[in-house]
């Protein structure tokens, strides 16, 4: 388990702000879920409805009280619009401490993943630890993209969650 100080609770970037959930959160949040663009690699590839969406972001919200950190919302900092999720996770059972982002399809491709994943890498290294991954799906070359640009080489391939997922490690601070 990792322990260590809590993370921030909101950050800002050039772009962006990285922030606690909200219950107004859950009509972007739930339209992100439902896109199967979204949703083809992550989990088991369904998509979530309206109350799969809330117990999702509940859980966000409530790892932050048991561990201290978790996925922030991402939000533009221009228009205050929720366009994904992305931070530090690590909850039971995982193969190690995670970077992992989503952001809504008409949203990538604008660099946003790559400057909210720097600023939670940082932020990992900095209270949580210096053994730092990424979990993706293979066929997923957009995030394996913003894993290389944060450093990440591809370290393996495991079998994880009714799948197999490439482990992409970042080199420690320094």
């Amino acid at each position: 388990m990792v322990t260590g100080p809590r993370v921030p609770p909101q950050l800002e970037t050039e772009r962006l702000l990285l922030r606690q959930w909200r219950d107004s959160d859950l009509d972007a949040y739930a339209e992100l879920l439902a896109d199967p663009a979204v949703m083809r690699f992550l989990g088991d590839g369904s998509t979530a409805g309206r109350d799969d969406a809330w117990r999702h972001m509940a859980l966000h919200a409530g790892a932050w009280s048991l561990r201290g950190f978790s996925h922030w919302a991402v939000e533009l900092r221009e228009s205050g619009e929720l366009i994904g999720r992305l931070g530090p996770w690590f909850p039971e059972g995982w193969p190690g401490l995670e970077i992992g982002w989503v952001i809504a399809p008409r949203h990538q491709g604008r660099g946003y993943a790559t400057e909210g994943a720097r600023t939670a890498l940082r932020v990992a290294h900095e209270h949580l630890d210096t053994n730092v991954i990424s979990l993706i799906r293979p066929g997923n070359e957009p995030s394996a993209a913003v894993a290389r640009k944060l450093g990440g080489t591809l370290d393996r391939t495991i079998d994880f969650m009714g799948g197999s997922l490439l482990v992409y490690a970042y080199p420690p601070p320094g």
